[in-house]
C-alpha cells in the first residue's frame, strides 16, 4: 500500500515529521513529494503540478495509491486526484490531515476558513504575515467529480475538530489521536478505506 504524504504549501514543516517512519515501520509504503517553498502566485495551481509530478517520479503508474493531505494541502487534494486520474494512476482513497475540507465552487483559502471555522468570523482578511499576498484570496482549483475513492479525516490538532465532525457528516471515516501514534491510526484508516481493514 501505498500512501503519498502531501505537506502542507509554502514549504511549511509538517506537524507529524515521524509520519513517514511510522507508516514504514507499519507495512505501507510511503511517498513524499519534495513541493518546495513555491511563494509564486498561482499558488494553488503550482503546488497541484509540482505535486503531481512529483507523484509521477516516485511512484509507479500501476500502483494505487492514497493522497494524504495535511494542512493547507487539504483542500488542493481533488486537483491533485484528478491529475492522477489523468497520469492513469489509480487512487484508492483520500486522507485530509487537520486540513480544511474541499467546497464545491472554487472558494478562496479565506472563505473556506471562515465556512469551516466554529467562529466563522466574516471580517477576517485571511491574510497571514509569513504568507505572500494573495495566498489566502486566490480562489483554489475544484473537480466536479470529487471525491472518486473513499475519503478519510486524521484529527491530531484539537483546534480542528469542528472541521472533523463536518467530515464526519459527509460521511466520511474520522478518526482522532496525538501525534505520536498517528502513524499506528493512518495504517489503520487507510486499510479500512482501501477494504482490507
Amino acid at each position: 500500500m501505498i500512501a503519498v504524504l502531501l505537506p502542507p504549501p509554502l514549504g511549511r514543516p509538517s506537524r507529524l515529521p515521524g509520519l513517514a517512519d511510522a507508516l514504514a515501520d507499519r507495512g505501507v509504503t510511503p511517498v513524499r513529494p519534495a513541493i518546495g517553498d513555491d511563494r509564486d502566485p498561482p499558488h494553488a495551481g503550482r503546488y497541484v503540478a509540482r505535486a503531481s509530478l512529483e507523484i509521477n517520479r516516485l511512484a509507479d503508474t500501476a500502483s494505487p495509491v492514497a493522497l494524504v493531505a495535511e494542512g493547507d494541502a487539504g483542500p488542493l487534494v481533488g486537483a491533485v486526484g484528478a491529475a492522477q486520474r489523468a497520469a492513469h494512476r489509480p487512487v484508492f482513497g483520500y486522507v485530509l490531515v487537520d486540513a480544511f475540507l474541499p467546497q464545491p465552487g472554487s472558494p478562496t483559502r479565506a472563505e473556506l476558513e471562515r465556512a469551516q471555522s466554529p467562529e466563522g468570523d466574516p471580517a477576517d482578511t485571511g491574510f497571514r504575515e509569513d504568507e505572500p499576498p494573495a495566498y489566502r484570496t486566490e480562489h483554489l482549483p475544484m473537480v466536479a467529480d470529487w471525491p472518486d475513492a473513499p475519503c478519510g479525516y486524521l484529527l491530531t490538532d484539537p483546534a480542528r475538530a469542528h472541521v472533523a465532525r463536518l467530515a464526519g457528516m459527509r460521511g466520511w471515516t474520522v478518526r482522532e489521536t496525538v501525534p505520536g501514534e498517528a502513524g499506528a491510526v493512518l495504517r489503520e484508516l487507510l486499510a479500512e478505506l482501501r477494504g482490507t481493514g
